[in-house]
This record gives structure tokens, sequence and C-alpha cells, in this order.
């Protein structure tokens, strides 16, 4: 049985939990890890910086007690850790999605305010950090979600809210004609993306191509606006969560009429249990929707599955993969 100073020391790791997030968030904002490729001084780097020196080493000595730096002889470097994920330009950069992060700071601040009026606290906006991090970590897991969903018999595909379009640039690189559909704000950032992305060439609406497959480009808003007809698949990434399970099931209905027949409608999301506490990221996910959102949350496979079944749709199965779970139907 735990003493009570163990105890109290499993709340304390709650209430501290924050202090790790700021000083990452803060080193990621000055871009600390792009100079620290190679061994430097407090000195050297507040200078780069422009910071105070004192400040400098301070945060420095915390980011290697985070295991993100290694110190030695009084000069620091990133570890393998922080060398793939943190330094601008490396494939798995994960810096935007921390620059989205402090613009939820600011929100999640409001969190006292949202319990006791139920609506958002959205004080700070930060959309191409947002976008832009949402590629970050689609990044690392495309390729897998791609290939647990099948692209047998694709050959149209719509990929619904569809951020910076890395998932369609996996679609469009096996030969998949995939028009990418997003709020104008959010295209702007997305054709950037796709016209950066990595070889193979994408035949890209107004451009030239290398593979069978393309990409175009729709601007609207899904749950208001016409969706375009006659795809294999629709796919639907992370964006469920932002919605009440009332729009949830229109667009899914909406999703059924724009597919060919057999064709079939996919979810990613977040897994979280049918009693919605577990695991704890999904549950505090919702907090972030809470605070974010009019009527999203997390939901159980279970329950979309429900939401499948009242659109009309058949074969509705669930598959974990990832850090996540596919929902699909089928028309």
């Amino acid at each position: 049985m735990k003493n009570i100073s163990q105890q109290a020391m499993e709340i304390r790791k709650i209430w501290s939990g924050f202090q790790g997030s700021r000083v990452l968030i803060t080193a990621n904002n000055f871009r600390v890890f792009d100079h620290l490729e190679t061994q430097m001084t407090a000195g050297q780097i507040a200078k780069e910086l422009k910071t105070d020196l004192r400040a400098t080493w301070i945060l420095l000595d915390a980011l290697s007690g985070l295991g993100l730096l290694k110190k030695q002889n009084s000069r620091y470097k990133n570890t393998d850790l922080a060398s793939q994920f943190l330094v601008t330009g490396k494939p798995y950069y994960q810096g935007d999605i921390i620059k989205h992060i402090e613009a939820l700071w600011d929100n999640w601040s409001g969190l006292d305010t949202v319990l006791k009026t139920g609506k958002p606290f959205r004080k700070t906006r930060n959309h191409e950090a947002f976008i832009l991090g949402m590629h970050n970590l689609a990044s690392i897991k495309a390729a897998q979600i791609i290939d647990a969903i099948g692209m047998k018999g694709v050959k149209k595909a719509i990929d619904l809210g569809a951020g910076p379009g890395t998932y369609t640039i996996e679609m469009a690189r096996r030969g998949i004609d995939v028009t990418l559909f997003d709020v104008p704000e959010t295209i702007d950032v997305a054709k950037a993306v796709v016209h950066n992305s990595s070889q193979p060439p994408l035949n890209i609406r107004g451009g030239t191509g290398g593979v069978k497959g393309s990409i175009d480009f729709m601007k609207g808003d899904f749950i208001r606006d016409d969706i375009g007809k006659g795809y294999d698949l629709v796919f639907m990434s992370q964006i469920a969560h932002s919605y009440s399970e009332k729009d949830n099931i229109t667009l899914l209905k909406k999703c059924r009429k724009a597919l060919n027949p057999g064709g079939r409608a996919v979810i990613q999301e977040f897994l979280i249990s049918d009693d919605l506490t577990a695991p704890l990221p999904s549950a505090l996910f919702s907090i972030n929707m809470l605070v974010n959102t009019e009527g999203g949350r997390c939901y159980s496979p279970n329950e979309m599955k429900a939401w499948f079944k009242k659109a009309g749709f058949r074969n509705v199965k669930k598959q974990l993969i990832a850090d996540g779970v596919l929902v699909s139907g089928r028309k």
C-alpha cells in the first residue's frame, strides 16, 4: 500500500504537468533546437537568440532535465529525440503542432469560464500552425492509415476536412484521384503542403503530374455545402470530434449520397472507451473540444458505429490502428 508521500506525489505529477510543456513551447518559439545540432554554450546560444544569459542557461538546464538536450562541460547539444522531431526541416518535425499547443494554452486557461457557461473560450487562434501541426502528426502515420483502409477498388476519393492534405497526398501517390475538401483558409495552407511534398510528383489540378493519381481542391463547409458525388471512398480524418452527434449523422447521410454503390465512408478518430474515460489523452482531448467547439468531444467506436447504421450504411465495422480507430461502412 502506498504511503501518504507517494500518494501526494501522484497528485503533484498532475498539477505540475504544465511546467515541462511550457519549457518546450518556449524553446520551440525561440528555435533553440535549430541551433543545437552542434555543441554550444549558454552564452553562445544567448548571443544567437538575443536572449538574457541567466534565463537562457536555466532554460537549457531544464531542457536537459527533460531529456531533450545533453549537457557536457557547460556545453549543450540536442539529444537524438530532439534532433529527429524538433529541428526545422527534418522529415518528422513536430514544431508546428507545438506552436498550435501554445494557442491552446491560452484557450484552456478559460476552462473555469467554460465550466460555468458551457460555451467555447477561444482567446487565441493560429490557424496556420494548427493546419501545419496536423501535417506534423499525420506525416508519421499516413502510409499506415491508408494501408489499413485499403485502396482496392478505389479510383476516386474525397478527403473531407482534409486539413494539410497529408492523407490526400498518400492516396494520390497510390494512383487515386482525390478531392481535397476544406474551408478556403485551410485550402491556402494545403496547397503549399501539396506543392512542397516529396517525390514522386503529383498531378495537381492546374499543374503537371507524374503519377496516375491526381489532387483537386474544393473549397466549402462540408456541413452546409455540396461535396460532389461519384466517390468510391469518403475519408474523414479526425473531424467528427469537432461536431455534435446530430451533425455527424447528418454528415454521414450526405457522404452516403455522394458515394457510388458499394463505396465506403471511413472515419479516423482518437480511440476512447465506452465510458469515455480512457485512455487518458482521449479523455483530455474531450476537454480540448469543450474549450474550442460548441458540441464536440471524443466519441467511442460504438457511438460512431451507431451513426453509420442510422445513416443507412451496411457492413459497419471498427479497426484499431496507430493511435486511434477506423470506423467504416459501405453503401
